[in-house]
């Protein structure tokens, strides 16, 4: 199928790597990008630029908070209503350094990088396993493989560090999991998945933990449109449509953690998730 013709949905498009990456698949002409982020009024000068950049491309918004559940169902049934198939859902959205709790009482990192974003994929399963080959791209971090472990009672308590960061560790390992577990679970069908690292990118992140300090790493950093690159290959690039449940940096493969091989954790991960999202 041509990209002319292809569904995107993008979480987070905002700002950031999701902005980068929105961009690029307007730069490529696709036929529609879902753009599914908190905030239109914060979006919608993103959304603006898309239209300029792509006239042709049919470029939507959708209200959607990770750290709701609520408006998780809410977002994936308004996207449902529509009944376009999905080609790619790209899961791009998430936080790094921030503490509390969700909405519906889970780690805030935990709840707003896996579980919202894991319940988002089940409910837009069905479009994604109507494309041609539909693809479910999850952004994660090299942030994983200094994961040990997943501590299920935690994910039920407030953020336990100052910093976030084991909690982020333990979200973005998730992500490769879910990935993973998506892949067995689907084998056999049209649809493929992935997990990446885009990269120490130049985000806004790095100014929320570090403030003023921040400016010291800028010339260690990739630029936004660099690190959406591996997304974007995974999303769009034919040469990856026989690959599935592989986890990329720099555009190519790389052996994950070695937890996200763990078929038990993957399975655990998913009943957990299931358990935690039913309602």
């Amino acid at each position: 199928m041509q990209l002319s013709e292809m569904t995107f949905v993008v979480t987070g498009a905002n700002t950031g790597l999701g902005k980068a990456t929105v961009e690029a698949l307007a730069s490529k002409q696709v036929g529609r990008i879902v753009v599914a982020s908190r905030s239109r009024d914060k979006t919608q000068p993103v959304l603006d630029a898309l239209k300029v950049r792509s006239p042709k491309t049919d470029v939507q918004f959708v209200a959607l908070d990770l750290g709701d559940l609520a408006s998780v169902r809410r977002a994936a049934d308004e996207i449902l209503a529509k009944d376009h198939t999905i080609d790619v859902l790209v899961n791009n959205a998430g936080i790094a350094g921030l503490v509390g709790q969700t909405k519906d009482g889970f780690e805030l990192t935990f709840g707003t990088n896996h579980l919202g974003p894991w319940l988002f994929t089940e409910k837009l399963l069905p479009l994604v396993k109507r494309a041609e080959q539909g693809r479910i791209v999850n952004v994660s971090s090299q942030g994983h493989y200094r994961c040990k472990g997943i501590d299920w009672d935690a994910q039920r308590r407030p953020t336990a560090h100052a910093t976030a960061l084991p909690e982020y560790f333990v979200s973005k390992l998730c992500n490769v999991l879910h990935a993973k577990e998506l892949t067995r679970r689907l084998a056999g069908s049209n649809v493929t998945t992935y997990s990446l690292h885009p990269g120490g990118v130049a985000t806004d992140i790095w100014e929320r933990r570090l403030g003023k300090l921040s400016i010291l790493l800028r010339p260690f950093l990739i630029t936004m449109e660099e690190g959406a690159k591996t997304q974007v290959r995974c999303a769009t690039d034919p040469a990856l449509s026989e690959e599935s449940g592989l986890y990329y940096t720099k555009e190519k493969p790389r052996e994950p953690n070695p937890l996200a091989h763990d078929i038990t954790l993957q399975d655990e991960l998913r009943r957990r998730s299931e358990e935690w999202t039913r309602g």
